[in-house]
């Protein structure tokens, strides 16, 4: 196999979390009859009571008309079993937990039931698909597609493609993003975190130097970095909203694949994971939330 055989009709995404969810609506939107797979069935009333106000929120700004909100939950569906969803799929776009031997299991089953010319990707922004790509047994047909929290608004997609992923593969997925409204980035060698998680862990790394070496308070340094750098948030703010934990599990990732001491975790970060203090979803990070 060289590349995909045929245009992309149906796609199944792979988790029904806040990002499969809305990764699922993003395709029903654009047109595609879009199946979404989750090993926890409550997932999936969650998805809907989620993704509901969300799009009447939409309706409501006038960034989107009722009628085209109705058609688009009318295109999306949900499937009790893996192997079934993935016998429909031209493309496949996996958004489950960022454990390795999950999305190993997720992809051998994957490569096993899907058609031949079915591509697979992952929403990952740690896990490189080449991680991935003996398990899938088609590498050529294999890349990562990652999407940005809140899925639904942000543009940026990540294309990372691995050693072997083919041209007409990262074409398809190139156009399927841009079909969805996005604007993708093509990143041709996997390196941990990609771009956006190397620009923004370099921009945390010196605010957390500073802060460590009482340069200035993380209050001067997030504005700084907004009235200075014009920047939306501050480089805690930004922790905080995306979660400590996650940007821990950065560290930690990049960190495991380089082994640099430089890509460790910070000791500030860590402690305020295990203190609990996770940012706004735990009501406390380097800030407090009501």
């Amino acid at each position: 196999m060289t590349g995909p055989e045929r245009p992309v009709e149906r796609i199944l995404v792979v988790g029904a979390g806040a990002m499969g969810s809305q990764i699922s609506m993003l395709c029903a939107l654009a047109g595609y009859r879009t199946e979404v797979f989750d090993v926890s069935p409550q997932q999936y009333e969650a998805a809907l009571q989620a993704l509901r106000p969300r799009l009447a929120g939409m309706v409501e700004k006038g960034r989107l008309r009722e009628e085209d909100s109705e058609a688009a939950f009318a295109r999306l569906s949900f499937v009790a079993d893996l192997d079934d969803g993935a016998q429909h799929a031209d493309l496949v776009i996996e958004a489950a937990t960022e454990r390795l031997e999950v999305k190993q299991d997720i992809f051998r089953r994957l490569g096993m039931a899907a058609p031949a010319h079915t591509i697979l990707t992952s929403n990952s922004s740690t896990l490189a698909s080449s991680h991935l790509a003996a398990a899938s047994e088609r590498p050529e047909l294999l890349c990562n597609m990652h999407f940005f929290n809140p899925a639904l608004h942000m543009e940026c997609v990540e294309v990372v493609r691995n050693p072997n992923t083919s041209d007409a593969t990262v074409e398809t997925v190139l156009q399927l993003a841009r079909s969805l409204g996005k604007k993708p980035v093509l990143v041709r060698r996997e390196v941990p975190g990609f771009i956006a998680n190397r620009l923004m862990g370099a921009l945390q790394k010196e605010a957390l130097g500073l802060l460590a070496a009482g340069v200035a308070t993380m209050e001067d340094i997030d504005t700084t970095a907004r009235t200075a750098l014009n920047h939306p948030m501050g480089p805690f703010e930004l922790m905080d909203f995306v979660g400590l934990d996650v940007v821990n599990f950065i560290s930690e990732a990049a960190y495991g694949e380089t082994g640099n001491p430089d890509d460790a975790p910070d000791p500030q970060v860590s402690a305020l994971v295990q203190a609990g203090k996770l940012g706004r979803k735990s009501g406390e990070g380097w800030y407090r939330y009501p």
